[in-house]
């Protein structure tokens, strides 16, 4: 019985791929209105501001109305999904940290800028996470919470692969402490 209900979202779920192929908009706003949640999560928890994320969102769904096409249907939708998401939340990260970002000092960036006012970092671990230093939240997100390889972290970051367990090993320490010291 559990096993018709999953084939039975799964074809539902076929079927609107298959409408959105075919240009439906409602077919469209229904995977929008599924998925925008935890696109809008894995956004945040790697970009680390609401804002960005947002608008990062946005892009990730004009990318899937626009590349839809390119969805094999090889693997579930939601991992292809997911995917674009974080491609682009990682293109947004590397721009956001060009030379000239990392020279400003601080004082300079703004409380909007740094998401320090948003309602979501005010508790729980999810503030704790955005404390950590970015990138060391982008690898343990993208590891932790994702649960992506090490390997694919790195490239798609630009780093070593050292580097990214360095940062995962470094962000679950001050996690740790951090918890421990409450």
């Amino acid at each position: 019985m559990i096993d018709a209900g999953k084939r039975f979202l799964s074809d539902d779920e076929t079927e609107l791929i298959r409408q959105v192929k075919q240009g439906s908009r409602h077919a469209y706003q229904a995977l929008y209105q599924q998925y925008c949640g935890r696109v809008y999560g894995i956004c945040y928890r790697l970009l680390g501001d609401a804002s960005t994320a947002e608008d990062t969102v946005q892009e990730v769904f004009i990318q899937v109305w626009k590349k839809i096409d390119s969805f094999r249907e090889e693997s579930k939708f939601s991992t292809w999904l997911y995917s674009v998401a974080t491609n682009l939340a990682v293109t947004h990260y590397r721009k956001r940290n060009t030379w000239w970002n990392r020279f400003r000092s601080t004082e300079e960036v703004s409380v909007e800028e740094t998401g320090v006012e948003d309602v979501h970092l005010e508790h729980g671990l999810e503030a704790k996470i955005q404390r950590l230093p970015e990138q060391a939240r982008m690898v343990f997100v993208l590891f932790a919470i994702e649960g992506y390889r090490h390997e694919e972290i790195a490239n798609q970051l630009g780093i070593a692969v050292g580097s990214s367990k360095a940062q995962y090993h470094r962000a679950r320490g001050l996690l740790r402490e951090w918890i421990e010291n409450e």
